[in-house]
């Protein structure tokens, strides 16, 4: 009767996967709250972490600071869990995971506030432009000013404003906070990756591991829709929102030196990331293992990866209070065996190098839509967040359902993972053709003299037509002339006169323009993009198919990396994998990424003090090459490492099937040998005086 009771108790208290229930929450339950709770944390880091590459071209003109500098600062982020996220995945495992995720996400939450920070301390934006707002206004003078007051200098600025605008720039430097936020951004983040898939893993069953892997990592893809939908918002809106009268602002997105309220989307990004800290507090530190889960840490091809050295003894679960000092100790030991294995190594290889190439590649694809399609930054977010990124995580779940519907086994993810990217690979050639005319800009693309024919040499601002005027070669007030042509400032263009007010304002007398009888110019420049735009929508629909056919990959080859290690090696592996990409790919992939398009700027901008700020046009053709070059050229290189992983995967699992083999035979006869020895110490032991019950007793026994 006691032994039916306790098999009732055991049955009530089993969970949603066969598992015993705790006293107080359902596994089921809890396992359920950690995997929203997880998704919400993804949604948010990832979130933050779009919106943080939306804002690129509005940093780069606020700050007015060049791409590769950009780049040392989205770079920064990677800076923060090269901090701790080895010694994280370690002794995080040993430790209380959900509590250590939340904490992680209340400093996501400080530093996405630290970064939003500068907006509030530093002065209002000022732009160069030569164009009043107010029609009763008279401070402007005319745009072409003869002769040569002795209080000009010689690019045309006034010495007492240089020196007051020099006072005020010193303000700039604060795109520091910006750097040191992101570094506790990352910080931050360190756990929720390692600690949060290796707790699923942990705590489901096998069948089920792949499908919430896949689905926590198909959120962590929506997070960017969102991301560069609020980019696309907040570049909509100007810097100084609430600051200054709207009325007053000259310009519109599209000019190249217009700055959204990028601060804004941080302040609503921070919310959001505090909100998700909220439900880990409440998590247990384990759970009861599944029956099932235990038989898969078993199996012959798991074990075959990782040979079980002495001190890899699993001394440590999850819910022992063990000493650092004892934990420490294992370290350098576990770590070392870690890195032995050549599978796990040609494995890093090749995800650090794609990743290089990813990662330069959609830092700065928004900057890439702007610039060589010549769309506004509120627009290229906008295509980014809502065509893009969904493809990415289609293609990332659909990845998952097919890893469980195909059953793939550790080789059969590899190859799965190598033709998508491969597919992907020789699609993306095909963007080399897609390309587009640089805009038609006097003194820049072409000269004064032919203004027919673009070409990148170097050329002179300064001509015939404007040499009675004292302008600045550096200024970068650009408006369009009825010919077509884009002026560097109405100054350039000759123009001696102006009607009107604000983005209304309309230069006469412009003698460059030189357009029979019409010598006007309008603010702005020039928006002739007829050949972009029969270009750009072939460009977004093979973007979106590519886009969706290498992301197919993304689970699969996840996968691989949970199930190619030891259980008790799994956070670390998963922490040593990230810190390798983040290290050898996520720091530095944006800042030689930006140095090389910084390479093809054919005009800077110009700080007040001197030395170069924000590039106002690049050179389309070499930006083209430059960009779309180095991201396939990175992953030709992995495509060849690719090559030994195959063949070292391959002669492992064979040695292994052979291992199993030869093991079954030793424990079939070790378990015969056992027998016979069993039934000779029983017979051996029987007496006559023993009644014929007991010899039945002995057979059944055999």
């Amino acid at each position: 009767m006691e032994d039916g009771a306790e098999e009732d108790r055991t049955r009530e208290n089993r969970g949603c996967d066969g598992t015993d229930r705790q006293s107080h929450t359902s596994p089921c339950t809890s396992l359920r709250i950690f995997l929203v709770a997880l998704s919400f944390a993804y949604f948010a880091k990832a979130l933050s972490g779009s919106y943080m590459k939306s804002t690129i071209t509005q940093l780069e003109r606020r700050f007015d600071i060049p791409s590769y500098l950009i780049g040392v600062i989205d770079g920064s982020f990677e800076i923060g869990n090269l901090l701790v996220i080895a010694f994280v995945s370690y002794f995080g495992a040993k430790l209380h995971r959900p509590k250590i995720i939340a904490m992680g996400c209340v400093l996501m939450s400080i530093g996405t506030f630290i970064i939003a920070l500068p907006h509030f301390i530093i002065g209002r934006y000022e732009y160069e432009t030569s164009v009043r707002w107010d029609e009763n206004s008279t401070l402007s003078p005319a745009p072409c000013r003869a002769g040569l007051p002795a209080e000009l200098t010689q690019d045309g600025k006034r010495l007492q404003e240089q020196s007051t605008d020099c006072e005020s720039e010193s303000n700039l430097s604060m795109w520091i906070y910006v750097l040191l936020g992101n570094v506790l951004r990352g910080i931050g983040e360190t756990p929720v990756q390692p600690l949060g898939i290796s707790y699923i893993d942990d705590f489901t069953t096998e069948e089920n591991a792949a499908l919430y892997v896949g689905c926590v990592q198909t959120i962590s893809v929506v997070g960017p829709v969102f991301g560069y939908l609020l980019g696309s918002l907040c570049a909509k809106i100007y810097v100084d929102i609430g600051f200054v009268k709207m009325e007053s602002i000259t310009i519109t997105p599209a000019d190249s030196r217009w700055v959204g309220a990028w601060w804004l989307g941080y302040l609503i990004a921070g919310v959001i990331t505090l909100l998700s800290a909220i439900p880990f507090w409440f998590l247990p530190r384990s759970l009861p293992v599944p029956g099932p889960h235990i038989q898969r840490k078993g199996n012959k091809e798991e074990k075959g990866f990782m040979k079980d050295p002495p001190h890899l003894k699993q001394k440590y679960t999850a819910n022992e209070h063990t000493s650092f000092v004892e934990m420490a100790k294992d370290f350098i030991p576990t770590l070392r065996t870690l890195l032995a294995h050549p599978v796990y190594l040609v494995y890093l290889c090749v995800t650090v190098i794609q990743l290089n190439s990813l990662i330069g590649m959609v830092t700065y694809k928004p900057k890439y839509i702007e610039q060589h399609f010549r769309q506004s930054a509120s627009k290229a977010n906008f295509l980014m967040g809502v065509i893009n990124i969904p493809a990415v995580a289609l293609g990332m779940f659909s990845g998952g359902l097919l890893m469980k519907r195909f059953k793939l086994n550790i080789m059969g993810a590899a190859k799965f993972a190598f033709s998508t990217s491969l597919i992907g690979y020789v699609l993306s050639m095909f963007f080399f053709a897609m390309s587009c005319e640089n805009a038609k800009v006097a003194g820049v693309t072409l000269s004064y003299d032919s203004i027919d024919k673009i070409s990148y040499d170097k050329h002179s601002v300064f001509a015939a037509c404007n040499k009675d005027c004292v302008c600045s070669s550096n200024e970068w007030d650009p408006v369009c002339g009825v010919n077509g042509i884009t002026y560097l400032s109405p100054c350039l263009a000759g123009c001696s006169t102006y009607a009107g007010s604000g983005k209304h304002t309309v230069f006469s007398n412009c003698s460059c323009v030189g357009f029979g009888s019409n010598l006007t110019a309008n603010t702005g420049q020039c928006l002739d993009k007829d050949d972009c735009d029969s270009m750009f929508p072939y460009f977004l629909a093979l973007s979106v198919i590519t886009s969706f056919i290498i992301s197919l990959g993304g689970t699969p080859g996840y996968m691989l990396l949970i199930r190619c290690i030891k259980p008790e090696l799994k956070s670390l592996a998963l922490g040593f994998h990230a810190l390798a990409t983040r290290t050898l790919a996520g720091i530095p992939a944006p800042i030689y990424f930006g140095a090389i398009i910084d390479t093809t700027c054919l005009k800077w901008g110009q700080k007040k003090c001197g030395g170069i700020g924000a590039c106002r046009i690049y050179n389309t053709t070499a930006y083209r090459i430059a960009y779309l070059g180095l991201t396939l050229s990175l992953r030709t290189v992995s495509f060849i490492i690719c090559i030994p992983g195959f063949i070292l995967l391959g002669r492992q699992l064979k040695k292994e099937e052979r291992d199993a083999m030869h093991g079954a035979l030793s424990n079939g006869g070790t378990e015969l040998e056992a027998l016979r020895k069993e039934e000779c110490v029983i017979l051996n032991s029987d007496q006559p005086l023993h009644s014929p019950e007991d010899g039945t007793d002995r057979h059944t026994r055999l």
